[in-house]
């Protein structure tokens, strides 16, 4: 066995999210991200070739994938997260044709992971933001966390909507 299965199928799977098409596009992704992909993957024996990512993919029922696919990300949804929302000012965007971009995230620490991001409309502001974020995200049974630019009656109910709890800063004005 010079490669092991878990590695094939994360490479595979992470190579067809990124929309990769076919078994060389997995084996081109796998040697771009090597580094990246050496911090959680074993790959003792490097990335395997297309002709290895083949004959595994050809060897899997895709519906058996499937289930195991889904049991995994339902364990990983009873985990409780704590997604963190936030607004940043991205430095040295503005110019003469428009004001600094301004960009609201959600970011689980314990994954290191960024779940969504989306631009702040110029003649808008952070608080309608964060509800279009929060319609793009699966949050329900986490704890979102924001400041207090998120305090906001609107914000508090579209998070219990979303079947999530929520930590909202306050400020003494």
């Amino acid at each position: 066995m010079r490669h092991k299965l878990e590695d094939i199928l994360i490479i595979g799977l992470c190579t067809i999210i990124c929309i990769g098409k076919d078994f060389t596009d997995m084996e081109d992704f796998g040697k771009e991200r090597q580094e990246w992909l050496n911090a959680f993957l074993e790959l003792s024996n490097g990335i395997p070739d297309s002709d290895t990512f083949r004959r595994v993919f050809e060897k899997i029922k895709p519906a058996e994938l499937s289930n195991a696919l889904n049991n995994w990300l339902n364990i990983e949804r009873e985990k409780r997260s704590v997604v963190v929302v936030d607004g940043k000012t991205i430095r040295g965007s503005k110019n003469a044709a428009h004001k600094a971009y301004h960009v609201v995230s959600a970011w689980v620490a314990e994954n290191q992971i960024t779940l969504g991001e989306i631009a702040v409309n110029e003649k808008s502001n952070e608080i309608a933001a964060v509800p279009e974020l929060l319609d793009m995200l699966d949050v329900e049974g986490c704890i979102i966390t924001a400041d207090a630019m998120s305090c906001q009656k609107d914000i508090a109910k579209k998070i219990t909507e979303k079947k999530a709890d929520y930590v909202l800063g306050l400020k003494g004005n």
